[in-house]
């Protein structure tokens, strides 16, 4: 859709609703929110499974792809699949990310299992990233414990929008980043190197966004419509986008996977990382000893109790990836940012006044629930 035709169904929308088509359209986004939580169950689970399942879905991931399945050995036994279906090979060719993710997915699990009184125990038995059979989990009953608050993973979100440039207090930094602070590195936006990655972010996404195989894949992970969005339970919604309004409407309506493959979405996309990166507090990199598969997974559960802690402090965290993701920008990413470690993600990071809720989908949990 060219930016003539964009605004000419712009300029008609008002006409149509007058005359009562607004109605009969896809009227809102479709958000968390509005899904049903008494789904009818395909799997007799025991006492709390469903529930520490569905909290570690709630991990992040690449373009909400939820990358992970569950082999159910027998009850609080279970083995963390790698999901191939829902990987991204267009931006994560090794599964870097994927494995990041499921790191994720297990840190959530593990604080989920300790809110219910469970230990966790976890063997981490990929030796590659390609690897189906990622971890083994059990679960054992304590009688005493220490609750874990989940309700930080239920309005855990990323938040696109609306920073405020005010740098990030050392001691804001301090408790998010905890007792891991040498794998943290804070770029704040009076830096020399804040430039440098805003100009590369930016590159590294006009790169990705003319990449055709790179774009195809974004365009399948896309819900334009809430009725594709209900569907699916994953990928990017127009929500989770922060989308709303007429432009979403518009969007909902009349936009659909091939559209993303034309310019003037490309040059959209690109505009819309031009205002992200403009502003923020600076960028936070998480790096890692190495990029072994363990290594990873325990980068991506850093990840998570970062992100568990940010809401907190008002501080919102969007990853933005794609100089990793492009090795003709990733190359020099250690020596223009003078860190020696691999840098495994690259975070815009700022306060927020107000911190809105999640909207990002997720799939039930039978649906990525395996029998052995």
């Amino acid at each position: 859709m060219n930016r003539r035709k964009f605004i000419s169904i712009a300029g008609v929308t008002t006409v149509m609703a007058a005359g009562g088509y607004y109605w009969s359209t896809d009227k809102s986004n479709f958000v968390r929110d509005d899904i049903l939580l008494n789904t009818k169950e395909k799997f007799s689970f025991q006492k709390d499974e469903r529930e520490i399942l569905y909290l570690a879905s709630l991990a992040p991931s690449g373009h909400n792809t939820q990358p992970w399945f569950i082999k159910y050995v027998e009850p609080y036994h279970w083995i963390i699949g790698n999901d191939k279906s829902k990987w991204l090979p267009g931006v994560d060719p090794t599964q870097r990310e994927t494995m990041l993710s499921i790191g994720a997915f297990l840190q959530n699990l593990e604080y989920a299992a300790s809110n219910l009184g469970y230990s966790f125990q976890c063997e981490i038995l990929a030796k590659t990233n390609q690897d189906e059979t990622i971890a083994a989990v059990k679960l054992t009953k304590l009688p005493a414990f220490i609750k874990y608050d989940t309700a930080l993973i239920k309005l855990r979100r990323t938040v696109r929008s609306n920073y405020l440039s005010d740098v990030l207090k050392p001691a804001d930094v301090a408790y998010v980043t905890g007792k891991e602070s040498r794998f943290f590195y804070l770029i704040p936006n009076t830096a020399k190197e804040f430039k440098w990655l805003n100009e590369q972010t930016i590159e590294a996404n006009r790169i990705q966004a003319y990449r055709n195989f790179a774009q195809k894949e974004l365009a399948n992970w896309i819900r334009f419509s809430s009725q594709d969005a209900q569907k699916h339970r994953d990928g990017l919604t127009l929500g989770s986008m922060e989308i709303e309004g007429v432009p979403a409407w518009v969007l909902r309506n009349f936009y659909k996977k091939e559209d993303v493959m034309k310019s003037n979405f490309r040059e959209q996309s690109i505009d819309a990382v031009k205002k992200q990166v403009t502003q923020s507090a600076g960028w936070l990199l998480i790096t890692s000893k190495d990029s072994s598969p363990g290594t990873l997974i325990e980068t991506g559960k850093r990840l998570q109790r970062m992100l568990l802690k940010v809401r907190e402090r008002n501080i919102a965290i969007h990853p933005m990836t794609q100089i990793i993701e492009e090795s003709a920008i990733g190359k020099s990413l250690n020596s223009s940012i003078g860190i020696s470690d691999p840098i495994q993600f690259i975070l815009r990071t700022g306060y927020v006044k107000n911190y809105p809720r999640p909207v990002s989908l997720r799939r039930p949990v039978e649906w990525f629930v395996r029998t052995v």
